[in-house]
């Protein structure tokens, strides 16, 4: 497979709520093993560009292909997406009622028919990987943010996924459990996993970022490596919003 490839392909794609037009002929091409961050002001569409890719959102004109699959209204078609690719969410998702290791165990045995045996290897495995092995047996309300963030990582790594899509991973997180969360984000981006990932932490977005991506009402206004991106923003509306985010 080339590394040209094309994992993802947004072509003219248009969604609304009602009369509220929140993304507007939006193209973006995000290649195999690209690192690439959206920012943007509250209610820029960043978060439901993201949503559109796994059907969570549905978009009502324009073309998603996700790794060769053209995304189309289908439940074997998303089904196929969806194993294609993780997501992460500002809110963990965790079941309360489950330990951290059957919500780990639980998509690949109940959706992915695998054995249970080697479900739970794969999930050890990947609880090691984000550094939290030990927290297995407990319940996600025992654990602290971060560590339930770091949970929701492993989870979407048990299926294995070509693509990572992360929603604002760190915004419901205290700052000083930022860093530890950011910190398993990066080491997976430097094993060459395609990434896309909506969030404010603009430090993540200069270390990490192939390509850095400014929205603003719906639109993608601009888009460039993180270097150009902070140091000669070509427009004014970049420049302001990175005026205020930087000043915090």
């Amino acid at each position: 497979m080339s590394s040209q490839q094309a994992m993802i392909s947004m072509e003219n794609v248009n969604k609304w709520y009602g009369d509220f037009h929140v993304l507007k002929d939006v193209n973006l091409t995000i290649k195999k093993g690209e690192k690439v961050v959206i920012c943007g002001p509250s209610g820029s569409g960043k978060s439901t560009t993201i949503r559109c890719l796994n059907h969570l959102e549905k978009f009502q004109q324009g073309n998603i292909v996700i790794n060769g699959t053209e995304l189309i209204e289908d439940v074997k078609v998303v089904r196929h997406i969806r194993s294609q690719v993780g997501m992460v969410f500002q809110h963990f998702n965790l079941f309360p009622h489950l330990t951290v290791l059957d919500n780990l165990v639980l998509a690949p045995t109940w959706v992915h028919k695998k054995p249970r045996k080697e479900a739970i290897e794969t999930a050890m495995y990947y609880l090691e990987r984000v550094k939290i092995a030990n927290q297995a047996k407990k319940y996600p309300n025992q654990l602290s943010g971060g560590q339930q963030q770091r949970v929701a990582i492993a989870r979407c790594l048990c299926i294995n996924p070509e693509i990572m899509l992360f929603d604002e991973p760190t915004s419901a997180l205290d700052p000083e459990m930022v860093s530890e969360v950011l910190d398993v984000m990066i080491e997976l981006a430097n094993e060459g996993i395609t990434m896309v990932c909506v969030t404010h932490e603009m430090g993540f977005a200069k270390k990490v970022a192939d390509r850095v991506i400014f929205m603003d009402q719906g639109q993608i206004i601009e888009e460039n490596d993180p270097e150009t991106f902070f140091e000669q923003p070509e427009s004014d509306r970049l420049q302001l919003f990175l005026d205020q985010i930087l000043s915090h």
